[in-house]
Order: C-alpha cells, then structure tokens, then sequence
C-alpha cells in the first residue's frame, strides 16, 4: 500500500518532468545524446526507488545524482528550451531539502 503525501508527488513531479526532459533532449537534433541517456536512466531509478525497495541505491542517493545530471543538462545547451529543466530542478532541491528535514514544514514532512 502506498500513501500519497506531498513528498511524494513533489517527488514523482521532479522524476517525470526530469524523464521528460531527456527525452527531449534526445529527440532534439542538437542536444546532448549522452546526457540525455543519462538523465532518463538516473531519473528512471530514481522513480522507481520510491516504489521498490530492492533498488541498490536508495531514493535519496538517486534524487543527488538526479540533481547532478540536471544540473549538467542545464548547462550543457542544445536546443531544447531550458524551463523544463529549471522545473524538475527546483522541484527536486525542494524535495531533497524538505526529505532531510532542512526545512519542516507541518502537514508536508
């Protein structure tokens, strides 16, 4: 059974906007082929590492590496826009900061 909190859908926004994104990126006919790869499998597990359990790295160390190969779409260009990546960015820093207890917020952490 899985409960639906606010973590969580911040989490699974961040991961599909972060999928979507690499998949831009490599329909793109200027874009980085291998940042794009990178992205939908690191944003992939991440995903999957907030259902399964079974995943070898767990949800917090996939969300810093999906923070990372973000950040290096972000600055590696192409000519995909550049506003998906901002979104799944802020979204994922605002999930590592709110999952460390940085930040508590009552009713979302």
């Amino acid at each position: 059974m899985i409960t639906l909190t606010w973590l969580l859908i911040i989490a699974l926004a961040a991961g599909v906007l972060a999928v979507v994104d690499g998949i831009w990126r490599l329909r793109a006919r200027g874009g980085s082929t291998v940042v794009g790869i990178l992205e939908i499998i690191i944003a992939g597990l991440f995903l999957l590492s907030l259902f399964l359990p079974g995943i070898p790295f767990g949800s917090l160390v996939l969300g810093i590496a999906t923070l990372v190969i973000l950040a290096v779409a972000l600055f590696a260009g192409g000519r995909t826009g550049r506003t998906l990546t901002i979104i799944a960015l802020v979204l994922i820093v605002i999930w590592l900061i709110l999952v460390n207890r940085w930040l508590i917020i009552p009713g979302i952490n």
